[in-house]
């Protein structure tokens, strides 16, 4: 039966949807009906990043022009080599067809006044720490003064969100359809575990990988996050690119 209007409560205030919020909304829906979502989980140890960081970050400013070296560009660099070792994270199914890619158009969700969006930082593969630095810098900002452009929010081919920076410990992220995946960031604690038979602090980040099992398989989600964490936690990796 047809559900009666609702009666709004007179200390309730209702404001209609911005054009953004329902585009974010049906697309965040029509990925959940159409695509078979499944979600890995994994643990990072932060720590050999974090003390890279710390040892470079003054050197970084000064080299590039005032970019700061932050865990997003790692992180970016640590996918992009663990999708061109697993493709299908990177493809699309199209039809009956899957459409694999060799360049990566990597989406960075950033927050904005009127929520949550993901431009698109084209061939991201062919960019340096640095430059992925600069373009996640100007994204936010265009992002919180709202002058984000249709074609910047369009033809990614893989995102990351971050729900860290905002105090999220785990989640399990949509896609953002077409793509077959999405990588999920979290807040670094500092936690015990084991290393060589004896328990230490580290500070830990749990990460997530949503994807599309209808073209990803669940051993290819797993190794590939597996990489992803061998990546963050060596990134000599990055540089000898093994």
């Amino acid at each position: 039966a047809p559900r009666p209007p609702r009666q709004d409560d007179p200390r309730e205030e209702r404001v209609k949807m911005t054009r953004l919020r329902r585009t974010i909304a049906r697309r965040l829906k029509d990925a959940q009906n159409t695509a078979a979502l499944l979600t890995t989980f994994n643990e990072v140890d932060m720590s050999a990043v974090m003390q890279m960081r710390a040892e470079y970050k003054e050197l970084f400013i000064k080299k590039h022009n005032g970019v700061k070296l932050g865990f997003m560009s790692i992180f970016s660099r640590a996918v992009i080599a663990a999708l061109q070792e697993f493709p299908a994270i990177n493809a699309e199914i199209d039809g009956d067809d899957v459409i694999y890619r060799e360049f990566v158009n990597l989406g960075i969700a950033v927050g904005g006044p009127n929520g949550l969006v993901v431009p698109v930082i084209r061939d991201a593969d062919q960019m340096s720490f640095a430059q992925i630095e600069g373009a996640i810098a100007g994204f936010g900002k265009k992002a919180r003064e709202g002058t984000l452009k249709i074609d910047e929010l369009s033809g990614g081919t893989f995102s990351i969100t971050n729900g860290g920076i905002y105090g999220s410990l785990m989640s399990t992220p949509i896609i953002n359809a077409p793509q077959s995946a999405i990588l999920g960031m979290h807040a670094i604690q500092e936690r015990p575990v084991a290393v060589d038979g004896q328990v230490v602090i580290r500070p830990m980040m749990y990460i997530a990988l949503t994807y599309d099992h209808r073209i990803v398989d669940g051993k290819e989600a797993v190794s590939f996050l597996v990489r992803v964490k061998q990546n963050v936690e060596d990134p000599r990796r990055l540089l000898l690119q093994v």
